[in-house]
C-alpha cells in the first residue's frame, strides 16, 4: 500500500462509482464526479487520516481511507475506515490484506478506535470486518432508501488499545 496521489483520484472515483449500482457499499444513488471528490481527497492527511491505494499491474486496484469521526476534539482518537476494491479484485484477499495493514498502521496515526459503517445486507464486507476482529456496536434500521427500498446500516467497531 502507498499513499494516494492526486493523479490517482480518477481511478479512486471509478472504483467507488463501480459500487453505486450494486447498492451494497454506498448510499450514493448516482455516480460522483472527480470534482465532487477533490476536496474529500485533500482532507486526507498522511500522518493523521491517510488515503491509501493498492496497485495491481501498475494500476490502482483498491483504496482504503481513514476519516475523522464526528468532527469533535474528544473523538480525535477515533476514525472511520472505508475500503473499496475494483470489481475484478473482490474476493481475492486484497481487502483482508489492506484492512490488516490499516489496522496495524492506526496506532501510529494516534487512532485508538476504528469504526466501519456497513450496510446490513453487505455480507462480504460484514464477514471481512468480523474476521479482522471488528464487532457490531450498533444497527440503524431502515435509515437509507434506494430504489424505493429501505436499507439498514450496521456500525462495526474495533478498539486498538488493550
Amino acid at each position: 500500500m502507498r499513499l494516494a496521489r492526486e493523479k490517482d483520484l480518477p481511478r479512486i472515483v471509478a472504483i467507488y462509482n463501480s459500487t453505486v449500482p450494486t447498492r451494497q457499499s454506498t448510499a450514493d444513488i448516482g455516480p460522483v464526479s472527480i470534482d465532487q471528490r477533490r476536496e474529500w481527497f485533500r482532507q486526507h492527511t498522511p500522518g493523521e487520516r491517510p488515503l491509501l491505494v493498492e496497485e495491481q499491474d501498475g494500476r490502482v486496484a483498491a483504496w482504503i481511507s481513514f476519516e475523522s469521526f464526528y468532527g469533535r476534539a474528544a473523538y480525535r482518537h477515533t476514525a472511520e475506515i472505508s475500503l473499496y476494491l475494483a470489481p475484478e479484485c473482490r474476493g481475492r484477499g486484497m481487502g483482508r490484506k489492506m484492512l490488516a495493514e490499516a489496522i496495524a498502521m492506526a496506532p501510529r496515526l494516534s487512532i485508538k478506535t476504528l469504526l466501519a459503517f456497513i450496510f446490513c445486507h453487505n455480507e462480504p464486507s460484514l464477514r471481512l470486518f468480523r474476521a479482522m476482529g471488528f464487532e457490531q456496536w450498533g444497527r440503524l434500521p431502515d435509515v437509507a432508501e434506494m430504489d424505493g427500498r429501505p436499507y439498514s446500516l450496521a456500525i462495526y467497531g474495533k478498539c486498538l488499545t488493550a
